[in-house]
């Protein structure tokens, strides 16, 4: 008798759990509806000035409905000029956007929402500008921004945990950027960048950033029949146009990552099958009839 009480008693709470969570999403699809409007507004406005004023308007809705009841568990999906990326571990999740300027060169924006109540985040400061060495450790308040649409847990080795964040940079009107970041995580502290980086002419790096010309594309994202991070070597496509980045794309080759003994160990020349990821920009054959470069 006593079980079978326990039991409605468990059902109940659970009811009354499942009744509140709908509540709560009904509420943050309110919150997303605006959310849709104002970052499609924010987009299609042509002035720096307007589109910044809107985008303040933007991080302000989104606080508040982050705010809510639930809300980690909100995906968000509907917002399609936003990446919402959640750790594999349910540990945070990283929301990231960003706004193109008149001159072309674009500006992020974003925040890591901890998995936690009540509500804990770190927003992200986007100060590529200032940054006078992009090799830099950093924090969420100097932030290296970027469209981030991959997030990898490392744990292995003797190190303390961290995650791998891959990311879209677009640039300026010439050329694009990606960047593997390293974030992790330190009582109340996120910290970007860290020297996990192992192979030739690398090991003194934080992270690691690839710039091409914007007419090309660059696959990176974590092949897991490799169990590595796989991206196209970038080379320029003549020899005089080394170190000129608006000359550089991909060759028709294939590097990584490995994760080995806690770090990301650098493996060349691998042999992989190409399948186009849909979390990824368009993929573009490589420029034929060319004999690129290659330099790190």
């Amino acid at each position: 008798m006593k079980s079978k009480k326990l039991y409605l008693l468990l059902m109940m709470a659970l009811l009354c759990l499942t009744v509140r969570a709908q509540q709560s999403f009904q509420k943050l699809d309110v919150f997303q509806d605006t959310l849709i409007k104002i970052s499609n507004a924010a987009n299609a406005e042509a002035f720096d000035t307007k589109k910044l004023a809107l985008n303040g308007k933007f991080v302000k809705s989104l606080l508040d409905a982050l705010k809510s009841p639930n809300s980690f568990n909100y995906a968000f999906d509907s917002l399609k000029n936003v990446s919402v990326v959640k750790s594999p571990d349910q540990a945070f999740r990283i929301i990231s956007w960003y706004l193109q300027l008149e001159n072309g060169t674009y500006r992020y924006y974003g925040a890591i929402q901890m998995n936690s109540n009540p509500l804990k985040l770190f927003p992200l400061i986007d100060q590529t500008e200032n940054l006078n060495d992009p090799n830099i450790v950093t924090d969420n308040q100097k932030w290296f921004g970027a469209r981030y649409y991959e997030v990898i847990p490392v744990t292995s080795g003797s190190r303390l945990p961290y995650y791998v964040l891959l990311g879209w940079k677009g640039n300026n009107q010439t050329t694009t950027k990606k960047v593997i970041e390293i974030l992790s995580f330190n009582k109340d502290k996120a910290t970007f960048g860290a020297p996990v980086f192992d192979g030739k002419n690398i090991k003194d790096k934080n992270r690691f950033i690839f710039e091409y010309t914007k007419s090309n594309a660059m696959l990176l994202k974590s092949d897991k029949k490799a169990d590595m991070i796989v991206f196209d070597h970038l080379a320029p496509f003549d020899s005089e146009m080394i170190g000129r980045f608006e000359y550089y794309g991909s060759d028709g080759t294939f590097d990584g990552f490995k994760v080995i003994g806690g770090k990301l160990k650098l493996q060349e020349g691998l042999e992989l099958n190409n399948d186009p990821n849909a979390m990824d920009e368009l993929y573009a054959d490589p420029k034929k009839n060319v004999k690129p470069i290659r330099k790190f």
